[in-house]
């Protein structure tokens, strides 16, 4: 007599049956078509640049190898950190100032439209605020040129329609006000993103909390402060993140409204580095530029991620 052989055991001696596969062993099949063009659209090239970077070259011809001399001229360039500060001050009118207004427009639409008016008025005025978004960055910044012209401008025309005409600028081409104009201009194009996350984000909210702190006699405004804010953190990190890195890279609004000037007033460093490529023909020097951009926007795009996974694990922590 010999003992049952227990399911899923084999017996000894008995040839192997045919291996398993796990379900994750096809998962890396879905995801090699990704890792092949992030490699060739992203690393590869930005390799590429990075070597061009540490030679003398005029786009034609041998480069010539110089090492850092690029990034030393840098150091000592100052339409280069011209180009940051201004840069600085794109932050401010794409992350600082959207992220604020943003915050205030969507806890006015969700908490006050949304309940007094209508859902569907506070879809329409969300859509209106996001639509700077989806038009192409060149079309809205041949419209905002023809509205800041300075001849016959409609911003100049308004002006002077309502009795204050001394009021009347070259607001694209008087150094000390384009980058003001530009900036917002920029306003007026990122305002929407911030909002339209930050109403997703208010979805999340139990509604309990503003039904408890409305019954202890909260106004609009304590309750935007200790319940919305706290509440909807992650977006705001991620808002902040997302629109530093398009102010720093930011170029078509540039390019379209004044191509840098007047005078470099409104340089930036992606168009600093598309102008040494191209009109200067200083192709080392320009691909410099763009290496120590990028590897600032991902050195901050880390740290963001950092800085956010430890505040969350230190809330986790903090319920637990």
């Amino acid at each position: 007599m010999t003992a049952p052989v227990e399911r899923g055991t084999r017996a000894v001696g008995a040839p192997p049956g045919p291996r398993r596969s796990r379900p994750g062993d096809s998962y890396a099949l879905f995801l090699l078509p990704g890792v092949l063009a992030f490699l060739a659209v992203v690393v590869v090239p930005f390799l590429m640049n990075t070597g061009v970077s540490f030679t003398a070259w005029q786009g034609i011809g041998t480069p010539r190898w110089t090492g850092l001399a690029n990034y030393r001229a840098l150091l000592a360039d100052a339409e280069f950190w011209a180009s940051f500060r201004h840069s600085l001050a794109m932050v401010v009118a794409m992350a600082l100032v959207p992220t604020g207004i943003g915050l205030v427009l969507a806890a006015a639409l969700f908490d006050y439209v949304g309940k007094h008016v209508g859902a569907r008025a506070a879809a329409v005025l969300r859509a209106c605020f996001y639509l700077p978004q989806v038009l192409p960055i060149a079309v809205a910044g041949i419209v905002w040129s023809w509205i800041l012209a300075p001849d016959d401008g409609s911003l100049n025309a308004l002006l002077q329609a309502v009795g204050l005409g001394s009021w009347q600028q070259d607001w694209l081409g008087d150094p000390d006000l384009a980058l003001y104009s530009v900036m917002g201009v920029m306003v007026w194009v990122q305002i929407g993103f911030p909002l339209v996350v930050f109403m997703a984000g208010l979805q999340r909210v139990d509604p309990q909390l503003y039904e408890a702190a409305e019954l202890d006699g909260a106004g609009w405004w304590r309750r935007f402060w200790h319940i919305t804010l706290p509440q909807i953190r992650p977006e705001i990190s991620v808002v902040l993140t997302w629109c530093t890195i398009a102010a720093l890279k930011v170029f078509g609004a540039v390019y379209v409204l004044t191509k840098g000037g007047p005078g470099g007033a409104t340089d930036v460093p992606s168009y600093f580095s598309f102008s040494t490529f191209f009109e200067k023909t200083q192709v080392g020097y320009g691909a410099a530029i763009s290496t120590v951009l990028t590897v600032l926007i991902l050195a901050l795009s880390l740290l963001a991620l950092r800085l956010q996974t430890r505040a969350e694990d230190a809330e986790e922590g903090g319920r637990t």
